[in-house]
């Protein structure tokens, strides 16, 4: 028969707490497995009840940051952003001296372009683990606030502590270009690429930067350098190529109204058999071809045009060739009616007036007329300054 008030000896505690400690230990691995195989099968709410029981259990395991971590995951899984937010930061209250945690809340913070915050994770762990990794993701948080001093230290020090890994330069030419300094981060990026010729993510930033330089030649010539080795990033830059690439008039289509190749001194009446009547007035169009999609409203906005006789001091471009103007000579309205964009055909047709005078002896000179457009594409880029106007004379300049 136990005696229950036999007194409780040292020795006796101390096995039942190591037997307490067994059981829970072995209590958490049984639900730290049970989380494993419902996080395998998708089943990740099932995970994650699993996940907190196992560090319920034995939050002082060597394990229980990791299945914090395995928590956050699951959320992630479950599109919960905000609770897998709160699982790295149980996670990183285990034990702040691991940067891991640190690390995944910081690059969740970043995918959703939360980058001071990202900034803040990074910077924590460098403090704890000043380890190349870590130093290359707070430089391009810091990058992303604008912090670029901050930055270029984080990718100095990777320079000194890793000389052969592509990192510090790679990331320090992202921060030049971030910062419009294209030829020097058009620098670093080949001395990533001498250290790595196949680092291909370091010829695709040298593509977009030639491309936001606007040397679209040399962005043209990394483009098919990555075509074979790497469709994918070759397909990135084509891609960026065409978003920040100025948009451009391609050519008039001849299937407009206007008789634009018409000479000076050219009778409104030719125009058409309306306009032999004094004081009528006729709509015309022309068609304009675009190189690349337009922003509908900027198009069809008619104050972003301009029509106007051409003052170019070119040889011959001179309105009327710079003559004296006849009593006859009539002037189109510097506004169109209205226009018309076609998103499939990448195509403005404008409407303008042609109004004939009183005495029905009107007179133009159709190919010193200039249409200039001013408006944007669907990305923001305003119209290439050498080719958003035409002229039947000097056609697209």
């Amino acid at each position: 028969m136990t005696d229950l008030f036999a007194p409780i000896t040292a020795d006796s505690f101390f096995i039942n707490v190591a037997q307490q400690q067994a059981s829970l230990q072995e209590m958490a691995g049984n639900a730290l497995n049970a989380g494993i195989n419902a996080y395998q099968k998708g089943d990740y709410e099932q995970a994650i009840i699993q996940f907190r029981s196992a560090i319920g259990f034995a939050p002082q395991a060597a394990n229980a940051v990791d299945t914090g971590n395995y928590v956050a995951s699951s959320y992630l899984k479950l599109g919960d952003n905000y609770n897998a937010a709160k699982a790295y930061e149980d996670a990183i209250a285990l034990d702040p001296t691991r940067s891991d945690s640190r690390i995944k809340l910081g690059n969740l913070y970043y995918s959703e372009e939360r980058y001071q915050e990202a900034e803040a994770e990074y910077a924590a762990a460098v403090k704890v683990d000043p380890q190349p990794a870590n130093l290359y993701s707070l430089g391009q948080a810091q990058i992303k606030t604008g912090n670029f001093t901050g930055a270029e230290e984080q990718f100095l020090r990777i320079e000194r502590a890793a000389p052969h890994a592509v990192n510090g330069p790679y990331g320090m030419g992202q921060n030049y270009s971030a910062q419009g300094r294209y030829d020097e981060a058009i620098a670093k990026f080949q001395d990533a690429i001498d250290i790595d010729s196949e680092f291909y993510d370091a010829y695709l930033e040298m593509g977009y930067t030639y491309a936001d330089m606007g040397e679209m030649d040399k962005a043209q010539e990394v483009f098919e350098l990555l075509e074979d080795p790497s469709p994918e990033l070759a397909d990135l830059l084509s891609r960026h190529m065409y978003k920040v690439d100025t948009p451009k008039f391609s050519f008039v289509r001849a299937d407009g109204s206007f008789p634009y190749l018409q000479p000076a001194r050219t009778k409104v009446a030719s125009f058409d058999d309306y306009l032999t009547t004094a004081n009528a007035s006729k709509n015309f169009k022309m068609i304009f071809q675009f190189d690349k999609e337009m922003d509908r409203e900027s198009v069809e906005d008619r104050f972003n045009w301009n029509i106007a006789r051409s003052t170019a001091s070119g040889p011959g471009e001179f309105y009327n060739f710079g003559n004296p103007l006849p009593e006859t000579e009539i002037k189109l309205p510097s506004v169109p009616e209205y226009i018309y964009y076609d998103a499939n055909q990448l195509t403005a047709t404008v409407y303008f007036k042609v109004t004939q005078n009183a005495t029905a002896d009107g007179t133009l000179d159709p190919s010193h007329i200039v249409f200039k457009f001013a408006g944007e594409d669907t990305y923001g880029q305003k119209m290439d300054p050498d080719a958003d106007e035409f002229s039947g004379f000097s056609r697209i300049g």
